[in-house]
């Protein structure tokens, strides 16, 4: 598990955000009012356009599962994960717990599971995805196609999504000589927007080989749950959880919790979640009883 320095290395990032998003490169865009006459003509045109803005799906994430907004055709999106190590739970017996955890911000103190993504759209309604993981020095490629958009056609949106993962860098074997174990994942990703005020998630995915090495081969799957609030025209309320339906099912579920802020080009998200897990091989392992543990997620579009 690598861990962060302290602090000033968060510190540091979100000035950067901010001095950033001061003047972002040109975003995403609102399509300007058609008069009353062409205003559903104008509604359908955009809803067409993959680089129009959807307040409803500003991001590729939810919190850690991700969603069906579309990429438009070469362009690309970079997105960090943030898990702080603290378990801000306090355990049974613990005196001073308040104190204990604001002694140390909460978790900026400590160690911190990152996740780095960089999303390519190589042709329209497809996104080729590269997500690497300090848990295990994961790496994990995938595939999406986005086969439908939400409109006045379909009543739901609905990508589907293929995805190798691999532990020390795809490397031919781990420090201790055992060979590196590779998970390949399949899932659909279903979702629906009600009244420009909710969009909910349905997710189902199955992941190869979730076992732990030298056991007997064993699959997962797993429903992700999640949808999105709009509290306001660049806030957001995010919820996930992902219970699994069959296979090894270990732990408990993964969820998590998040206030997400849009800023232009840019998505912050303050997030609570039980696992630091951010591939599909890591979700499918459940979350940690008893844990809830500080984070953030960042993304930045270059569109």
């Amino acid at each position: 598990m690598t861990r962060c320095s302290s602090v000033s290395f968060t510190f540091c990032l979100l000035i950067a955000f901010a001095l950033a998003s001061a003047s972002p490169a040109r975003a995403q865009s609102t399509p300007t009012q058609a008069p009353a006459a062409a205003a559903s003509a104008a509604q359908q045109s955009a809803s067409d356009d993959d680089g129009s803005l959807d307040p409803m799906e500003p991001d590729y994430s939810l919190i850690s599962l991700p969603t069906t907004l579309r990429l438009p055709k070469h362009r690309a999106d970079f997105h960090l994960t943030h898990r702080f190590d603290e378990n801000l739970v306090c355990s049974e017996g613990e005196e001073h717990c308040f104190s204990n955890r604001a002694a140390t911000l909460f978790g900026l103190d400590a160690g911190a599971n990152i996740g780095l993504e960089f999303r390519w759209a190589p042709a329209r309604h497809w996104q080729a995805v590269f997500h690497r993981t300090t848990l295990g020095q994961e790496i994990q490629l995938a595939l999406q196609y986005d086969a439908w958009h939400q409109n006045a056609e379909h009543p739901v949106s609905i990508s589907g999504l293929a995805s190798i993962a691999g532990d020390h860098n795809f490397g031919a074997s781990t420090p201790d000589g055992s060979d590196t174990q590779w998970w390949p994942a399949l899932g659909l990703l279903v979702s629906r927007k009600i009244a420009n005020r909710i969009a909910v998630y349905a997710e189902p995915f199955w992941v190869h080989h979730t076992s732990s090495q030298g056991l007997p081969v064993r699959d997962t799957g797993f429903v992700g749950l999640g949808g999105r609030l709009r509290l306001s025209s660049t806030v957001n309320f995010v919820g996930e959880v992902a219970p699994r339906i069959g296979g090894l099912a270990i732990r408990n579920p993964q969820f998590g919790f998040a206030l997400e802020k849009r800023i232009g080009g840019h998505v912050f998200s303050l997030t609570l979640t039980n696992n630091p897990g951010t591939t599909f091989r890591q979700i499918a392992s459940g979350g940690n009883p008893d844990t809830l543990n500080l984070g953030f997620n960042l993304s930045r579009k270059f569109f």
